[in-house]
Formats: C-alpha cells, sequence, structure tokens
C-alpha cells in the first residue's frame, strides 16, 4: 500500500473497530489490547493499489467502509475479477499469503474509498498461535471466502453468459438505471472475451433490455433482466 495515500489513526482514535466484528467482539481483554494498542485504523483514497503481485503482505486488513476490488490478470493481458472485499470482510488471499508467507499473486484496488484496521504480520501471528478464538475468527472468514472462490469458478465453468450478464447488470447497477462501465470492464468482470460481451450486449439491446451509449449502459426492461438472471442455468 502507498504510504503517501493512507493517513493511520492509532490508540483512542481507533476504538470500538473490534466490536463491529463478532469473532473478535468475544475475544479476551488481553488479546484485545493487544490488537488495540499494535493495530491501526487506514483510510485509503479511491484507485490506490494496496498491493500487487510479487509484493508481500504487511498486514491483515479488516475492512470497516467501502470496497476492494481483487483481480488478477494474465500474461496475454486478460483481466478476471476475482471477488471484491465489502465492510465487514477480510481478504482471503492475504490470509492465505500470510498463513503460507508467499506473496501476492493478484492485485488489490481500492473501487471507492476505504477505513479498514490494520493487523501488523507479527501481530496477526502472534495470535494466530496464541488465541483460540483469534484464529477460529481468521478461519471462519477463510472458509467463507474460499467457499465463495470456488462458486466464481463455478459460475465461470458452467453457468450460461447471458444469464451470468444479465446478473451482473443488476448488481452493478445497485438500483439505478444507469451503469458506467465498458465492455472490458464487464468482461473481466465475467471472466471472458471483450467481443462475447460485445455480442451478447447487442442481444440484450436488440430486445429493448438495455440502451448503450458510450462507457454507459441504460437498464430499459430491468423486469426481462430479472427474470433472466432468475433462470436455472441447467
Amino acid at each position: 500500500m502507498h504510504e503517501k495515500d493512507t493517513s493511520l489513526e492509532r490508540g483512542k482514535s481507533a476504538a470500538g473497530w473490534i466490536e463491529k466484528f463478532e469473532g473478535l467482539a468475544k475475544l479476551d481483554g488481553a488479546i484485545k489490547q493487544i490488537l488495540m494498542r499494535e493495530s491501526a485504523i487506514v483510510t485509503v483514497p479511491e484507485g490506490t493499489v494496496i498491493f500487487g503481485p510479487g509484493k508481500p503482505p504487511e498486514n491483515l486488513l479488516l475492512l470497516l467502509e467501502g470496497r476492494v476490488r481483487v483481480h488478477q490478470i494474465s500474461e496475454g493481458g486478460r483481466e478476471i475479477v476475482l471477488y471484491r472485499v465489502e465492510a465487514g470482510q477480510s481478504c482471503v488471499l492475504t490470509t492465505a499469503c500470510l498463513l503460507a508467507y508467499e506473496d501476492y499473486s493478484a492485485e488489490g484496488v481500492a473501487e471507492t474509498d476505504i477505513r479498514a484496521a490494520a493487523i501488523p504480520r507479527p501481530v496477526f501471528d502472534t495470535l494466530i498461535s496464541q488465541s483460540v478464538d483469534f484464529r477460529n475468527f481468521i478461519f471462519t472468514a477463510y472458509s467463507k471466502r474460499i467457499t465463495d472462490l470456488f462458486l466464481v469458478i463455478e459460475e465461470i465453468a458452467f453457468q450460461r453468459l447471458d444469464i451470468r450478464l444479465a446478473q451482473k447488470l443488476l448488481d452493478l447497477a445497485r438500483g439505478s438505471d444507469q451503469i458506467k462501465v465498458t465492455h472490458q470492464q464487464l468482461a473481466a468482470e465475467l471472466g471472458t472475451a471483450r467481443e462475447v460481451i460485445s455480442r451478447q450486449l447487442g442481444e440484450f439491446q436488440r430486445r429493448d433490455w438495455i440502451q448503450q451509449t458510450r462507457g454507459t449502459l441504460g437498464l430499459l426492461d430491468r423486469d426481462a433482466l430479472t427474470n433472466l438472471a432468475s433462470l436455472d442455468p441447467a
């Protein structure tokens, strides 16, 4: 993470974040004191590269506000979005790299301004070995995110692209009828080629479900997209 783009809160200004995580709230007092004393609250602006391939993790980040996109780029330059980290979650890749003492193999970018609790690696290592409750918290979150990743793989391998694209458009819209997104960005989200996305969007437009302008998609028939998104892919 770029230090010039990061602000820190320590001590009393950082108090209270532990209680936002159910698994940490039940830690005994001594462990909580270690977390409060040794951790910091970091604030990072939108667009910041938080981690990247070949770099070792320095902290475990527990997201308090905002959203982080984790994606991977192939040797040929194709990007695929692996998952997003939302408020109340941690990054499964960071956890895996901390546990295995390995460098990152993907990139994490702040999609919005974020605020997170940063637990330094030495503190993470100490608490993993000394606190059963902290260890349970870490592995419970880790197992859930691994399950989410398997769902991503299953969707890419087996689910119809038109269904996945309709689902993604509704998800990105977040209740709006306008989405600022390019065909290339959608291809990265769905793990396919831009040309494939362009063809499918063209079909949606032919059916008068969407309207395309440069860099923006308008949802004209949300009900039709919702019906498609809810179909059984089998």
